[in-house]
């Protein structure tokens, strides 16, 4: 799967909403919404301080993002295969509470049904713990800090893929 609309009213203000295979030229815009998300402000600032997403990094995994008008990144997930992961998943501060993440994480689904999966990992930063739960994740543990890198616990939890 690499495109697909969604209707309008998903996206920011109205718009229609296009999920897309990011390509290495993405990788700045990438880059640039992980390091102004609000969900990394204060105790979390240092797990994005000069955080890259690189197009090495986009060229090896499974990574998509969503779109509005003028291809304004709206979101972005990365899946990784083996062992099958949910690396990253972000959306713009302004497309909030909109239905991206949802959007997004309904195609990380396809995406990893597509690739065979039967289940995947995700690490939470601990305020989106509620969302993956919300769309069907279940906590199976905490993975537990790991100074100076992340220096807090974080829900460990699975998706199971149909």
């Amino acid at each position: 799967m690499t495109s697909h609309m969604t209707g309008a009213g998903g996206g920011a203000r109205g718009e229609a909403v296009r999920i897309r295979r990011a390509t290495a030229r993405d990788a700045k815009r990438l880059t640039a919404l992980v390091r102004k998300s609000r969900a990394y402000e204060g105790q979390y600032a240092s797990v994005i301080a000069g955080y890259r997403v690189g197009p090495d990094y986009i060229e090896t995994h499974h990574v998509f993002l969503a779109v509005g008008e003028n291809d304004r990144v709206l979101g972005f997930y990365a899946l990784i295969l083996s062992p099958p992961e949910l690396d990253l998943m972000f959306v713009a501060d302004a497309a909030q509470g909109r239905g991206i993440g949802r959007q997004l994480f309904e195609h990380m689904i396809d995406e990893a049904s597509d690739a065979g999966l039967t289940a995947v990992r995700i690490v939470s930063h601990p305020p989106a713990e509620g969302f993956y739960r919300s769309v069907g994740a279940k906590r199976i543990g905490t993975v537990s800090a790991n100074p100076p890198a992340v220096m807090w616990d974080r829900p460990e939890l699975v998706i199971p893929i149909p």
